[in-house]
């Protein structure tokens, strides 16, 4: 059959691709790039042959990815993906479920209630939540602060569903001054309005200051950070959401990526309170290494979560807590499958080695990179190294000599203002040898600048 030769030779790209990871440069060359020329095509007439299509896919796609799914990429915090996560995906594409709801796929929604079970065990969070497996933490973010605002509406006798926004009473939006933007761009489309956002000082390390938070009523949702994105600090849970409770307001918790140092013996304790808030989004496309477009919208409140999200209609009705009712999508694929495949294969303790493995990576990086005179800005809490040169220049020098090269890539931030650079230890490829590769590409680079 065409289909299943046309399916083979795809598998071998792909196995081909997976061999070389090791070996390929981490960002592509000049040549690549422009190589990507070949894709300005006028939208073709007639049908051809799919092999071609994938031929071209391969000959000039491959050369120009960038090495994300290999072990010395230290960017954005991006994961490389398990292999059982990898297959995982593969066999669920090819059932094409639309993992909407049981009557859609019973297996997606078997495996996804499993799954649900299994990451609120491993986070040790409140084991009546909810999960939906969405497409980002950007969209989980979004949906849980509309659940929260629809809650405490509620609380006052608002319907928000019948009667929308106007002359409701005002929910008020609490954010810290690190706040991730991924919540600025939930808030701008929620209509909370950037410029009504309270904000919350933060002390030297990017975390919200006891000292100085604002007022909380029970009409503030206030959202804190597992993991802050420069220096991978967490907010004081306890305190802070001891005191939102009391007031009445809703505690939601940005865990993007930090929410899995719960995974970690050695490291739980820094999220210590984390689990008394009322809503959670993590991704697995990072910290857990899954395929990308694999996140969490996690909610205590599991009637108002599918409340807020239900998209039953009068020809498809289903189950109360649907993946369709949890998530922004009504048609979607199953993304928490290759999230029970991860789990599944590594187990919690597997969970916990990889977390603390990646610490222990960026300890044994910040050490060296101090050892060839880069300032490191942070403690290394857990998987982020924030560094300078002291210098804007330089630190651009610096980040273009490491691209041109290939050996390693990392990205560029800003820390109070000043220009500074970021590396993520995240890829369960990552091996203290790529960790030892990247400090002698960046005291090779300092040696041009």
């Amino acid at each position: 059959m065409i289909e299943i030769d046309l399916m083979n030779k795809a598998d071998r790209f792909a196995a081909d691709y997976i061999a070389s990871v090791k070996t390929r440069r981490v960002f592509p060359d000049d040549a690549a790039i422009k190589g990507l020329t070949r894709f300005d095509e006028e939208l073709p007439t007639q049908t051809s042959d799919p092999a071609d299509t994938l031929n071209l896919l391969d000959e000039f796609g491959t050369p120009a990815t960038v090495t994300s799914n290999g072990g010395r990429y230290f960017g954005f915090v991006i994961g490389a993906t398990l292999p059982a996560a990898a297959a995982a995906e593969r066999l669920a594409s090819a059932w094409d479920q639309c993992g909407s709801s049981f009557v859609n796929s019973p297996v997606a929604a078997k495996i996804e209630d499993v799954a649900t079970k299994w990451v609120l065990d491993i986070l040790d969070l409140p084991r009546e939540s909810r999960i939906g497996f969405g497409t980002s933490a950007t969209a989980c973010g979004l949906s849980m602060l509309a659940v929260a605002r629809r809650a405490l509406l509620k609380r006052k006798g608002w319907d928000i569903d019948a009667d929308g926004l106007i002359g409701a009473p005002e929910v008020k939006l609490m954010v810290s001054e690190t706040i991730h933007i991924t919540i600025k761009k939930a808030a701008r489309l929620l209509g909370f309005g950037l410029n009504r956002l309270i904000v919350a000082p933060t002390n030297h390390d990017g975390l919200v200051d006891l000292a100085k938070l604002p007022e909380i009523d029970d009409m503030t949702i206030v959202c804190l950070q597992a993991g802050e994105v420069n220096k991978g600090g967490f907010d004081p849970f306890t305190q802070i959401i001891d005191i939102a409770h009391k007031a009445g307001a809703w505690v939601h918790v940005d865990g993007a990526f930090g929410l899995w140092a719960r995974a970690s013996a050695a490291k739980k304790h820094l999220t210590t309170g984390v689990e008394l808030a009322d809503s959670w989004t993590t991704d697995g496309h990072k910290w857990l290494n899954t395929p990308y477009d694999g996140a969490m919208a996690i909610c205590k409140h599991a009637d108002e979560f599918a409340e807020t999200l239900n998209s039953d209609a009068v020809y498809s009705t289903a189950e109360p807590f649907a993946q369709k009712n949890l998530v922004l999508e009504f048609s979607r694929r199953a993304r928490g499958i290759p999230i029970w495949a991860a789990l599944r294969s590594l187990g919690r303790q597997g969970v916990d080695d990889m977390v603390t493995r990646h610490c222990e990576q960026a300890q044994r990086l910040s050490h060296g990179l101090r050892g060839i005179g880069v300032t490191v800005l942070n403690d290394v809490a857990i998987n982020q190294v924030l560094c300078t040169l002291g210098d804007s220049l330089k630190n651009e020098a610096l980040l273009k000599s490491i691209s041109a090269s290939g050996e390693i890539w990392f990205g560029p931030s800003k820390w109070n203002g000043d220009d500074v650079f970021r590396l993520s230890v995240s890829s369960w490829r990552t091996t203290d040898e790529d960790i030892d590769r990247a400090i002698a590409a960046i005291e090779k680079a300092l040696a041009t600048i």
